[in-house]
């Protein structure tokens, strides 16, 4: 790598066009990757794909006149300074904020460069250009912010917000709803039936938690198998496995934790209350995500959770 002190003005126009060139291709991307759910962020992101088409004409022209037909390839991962970034086509999803927010630092990454460069050029023409790019580059948020007026009008940003909303319920909400469900339900009867079986507080944790860890491998396997996302939008099936597996294992490990307490019907107790509180807490997620009424969700879930709870103890108790 080289120091940026130490780059020519060949360098750094050689420098600055393949910048314009890799950030267009990266605007090209951040539209094609946002084009079938966000179609109007992805018009704008065109538009801002070809303003830096134009910077890189305008640098390569300068360049010519210059020093000639011959441009060196010289990358930002070449020079030290510059932040490294992951390869666009690694991304599995692209979240529609953080795809803004990603453009917002290339813009201000890029006005920096120019006034840096600018400082350390001493060609008339050369400066002058590298001026005019920072000016531009600055100006590009309210450029943006004018793309987002006539693109992205009122009507567009809530259709892409609702979509937003919908990908965050089918890729997190949905099976992490699901495995929460599952862990605190179905390890119900496992648990209680060893606990009442045996009275023993150690022999029951070691049930809970194998009931756990087992329900959480085998949600966490079905739900990633269930489809690949491709036609659903549900998302990676890794990430919706992993966060239905994780959910399934916390909702089996929170009344499981309890039997650590030595004291066995003590130890009942505070798991019963455990129990309490998480078929709560799956009431208020489907109140809150899935618009069900927080009665008519309460009540479902507490009939099933009861019904697991006193065929465990039966069991338990034969």
């Amino acid at each position: 790598m080289k120091r940026f002190a130490d780059l020519t003005e060949q360098e750094i126009l050689a420098l600055a066009i393949t910048n314009e060139e890799e950030d267009g291709r990266i605007y090209r991307g951040f539209a094609e990757g946002l084009r079938r759910q966000f179609p109007s962020s992805a018009k704008m992101f065109d538009e801002m794909a070809e303003e830096e088409s134009h910077h890189r004409s305008m640098l390569f022209d300068l360049y010519r006149q210059k020093f000639g037909d011959y441009l060196p390839l010289i990358r930002r991962q070449d020079v030290k300074g510059f932040m490294r970034r992951g390869p666009l086509w690694l991304m599995p999803t692209m979240n529609l904020n953080d795809v803004r927010k990603h453009a917002e630092s290339m813009e201000f990454e890029a006005a920096r460069f120019y006034h840096r460069s600018a400082e350390k050029a001493r060609d008339v023409s050369v400066r002058k250009l590298l001026n005019d790019l920072a000016d531009i580059e600055e100006d590009h948020e309210h450029f943006a912010q004018k793309l987002g007026e006539q693109i992205l009008t009122t009507d567009a940003r809530a259709q892409e917000d609702e979509t937003a909303r919908r990908m965050f319920l089918l890729q997190y909400v949905q099976p992490g709803l699901a495995g929460l469900m599952d862990g605190s339900v179905s390890t119900l009867a496992p648990l209680f039936a060893a606990a009442f079986a045996t009275h023993s507080t150690w022999e029951t944790f070691l049930v809970g938690m194998a009931a756990s860890v087992g329900a959480g491998i085998s949600m966490g396997f079905a739900e990633a198998l269930s489809d690949d996302g491709s036609l659903t939008g549900r998302g990676t099936p890794w990430v919706r496995g992993t966060v239905c597996g994780l959910m399934t294992t916390l909702g089996g490990i929170g009344h499981t934790l309890p039997y650590l307490i030595p004291d066995f019907w003590i130890a009942t107790v505070v798991a019963i209350a455990v129990v309490a509180v998480e078929l709560a807490v799956i009431s208020w997620i489907r109140y809150r995500y899935m618009d069900t009424p927080f009665l008519n969700a309460a009540f479902q879930v507490v009939i099933g959770g009861v019904l697991v709870f006193l065929a465990g103890i039966l069991i338990g108790s034969a």
